[in-house]
């Protein structure tokens, strides 16, 4: 809700609430009158919420998932173990893996569950997680190592997570990729992306395309329209939170055909089977609402979301998505107060 220069954003989970805004005095008036409603707790400035742990300095707020974390590798049996320098080999063969059935299959979609949970402070994890979440039908013995492989990987750094930085311009850019014909089963291509607000992440996304694609720019194109997609709604989104965005988002990808397509007007036999994209991604181009870009493929954050990148490659990448918490816990010791609270209705 905004009145003039206030604004207040109000979260409701089940019986927990969060309360947002840039007037401690609105927000004050707003919890006096939730509690004449319901009876309330405050239970001050937001500290932990839904297994999330929120921490405040002067750079901004930190997102993490520490304790969640550990509870997963205390869970599994592995705390004491050799942490993993990547989430998932390389060269992969695991959807054609014939070996051995794991005999506890509840096991293994537990830990998937708790994983895919994981992966709202954790992109990194999203496309090892994408890629095993497809066996929790009929895991294998492989499939489970893997499994274990990914929770060696959450060791090394379970403080790992995302600033939300204070400083950034509130500009939207986008980079978008994706793998032709991944899938060694029914070869989908595989899309992925991710999406910035400044410097700070927002949104991402790993998904296997929905029809086969018969060239690489097909597929690309295909990952274009649904960063597209995607930005446009947070775009109508932040702005139903009183943050405008006048400037068009960039949208970056490392292929210079899918850049073609976007930017040529005529349509040929080539894109005709993509018609429908073609025709989102170009409307939302013309209405300037979007500007594409070409970005080199060492630069494409995008790769993180659609394979396993190697050691090299993702120790470069990490250091631009993620900020860690240092061992005790604290992002910063000298925290800033500010007005998002969590509050939980105890009756009525």
């Amino acid at each position: 809700m905004q009145k003039g220069e206030v604004s207040l954003a109000l979260l409701v989970y089940v019986d927990d609430i969060i309360l947002a805004g840039n007037n401690s005095h609105a927000c004050l008036a707003v919890k006096e009158y939730l509690n004449q409603c319901f009876k309330i707790k405050d239970l001050g400035n937001l500290k932990y919420f839904l297994g999330i742990e929120i921490a405040r300095s002067k750079k901004g707020i930190f997102l993490c998932q520490r304790k969640y974390a550990l509870d997963i590798l205390s869970d599994s049996g592995l705390s004491g173990c050799k942490p993993a320098i990547s989430p998932i080999e390389q060269n992969h063969r695991l959807a054609l893996d014939d070996g051995p059935v794991y005999e506890n299959p509840e096991r293994y979609r537990r830990l998937i569950g708790k994983l895919i949970y994981l992966t709202i402070t954790r992109p990194d994890l999203s496309y090892v997680v994408h890629i095993l979440s497809q066996f929790m039908h009929s895991p294998r013995l492989a499939h489970y190592e893997a499994v274990l492989r990914v929770i060696r990987y959450v060791k090394r750094d379970p403080g790992q997570g995302l600033l939300l930085k204070s400083d950034y311009d509130l500009k939207i850019h986008a980079y978008c990729d994706s793998d032709w014909a991944s899938c060694l089963l029914t070869r989908r291509s595989l899309t992925g992306f991710f999406i910035m607000l400044g410097s700070s992440p927002v949104s991402w996304k790993t998904k296997k395309q929905v029809t086969v694609s018969r060239s690489s720019a097909e597929a690309e194109y295909r990952s274009m329209a649904a960063a597209t997609a995607e930005i446009v709604w947070l775009k109508s989104f932040l702005t139903s939170l009183g943050v405008t965005h006048s400037s068009p988002m960039e949208l970056f990808c490392d292929n210079q055909a899918a850049l073609h397509i976007a930017a040529n007007p005529v349509f040929h036999e080539r894109t005709k089977h993509i018609e429908l994209d073609c025709h989102f991604v170009r409307e939302h181009i013309l209405a300037k609402h979007i500007t594409t870009a070409h970005v080199p493929s060492r630069s494409q954050l995008a790769d993180l979301f659609t394979k396993a990148l190697g050691q090299r490659e993702l120790l470069s990448f990490l250091p631009k998505i993620f900020e860690s918490l240092p061992s005790n816990g604290v992002a910063n010791p000298s925290m800033k107060n500010l007005s998002p609270f969590s509050a939980s209705p105890v009756g009525k």
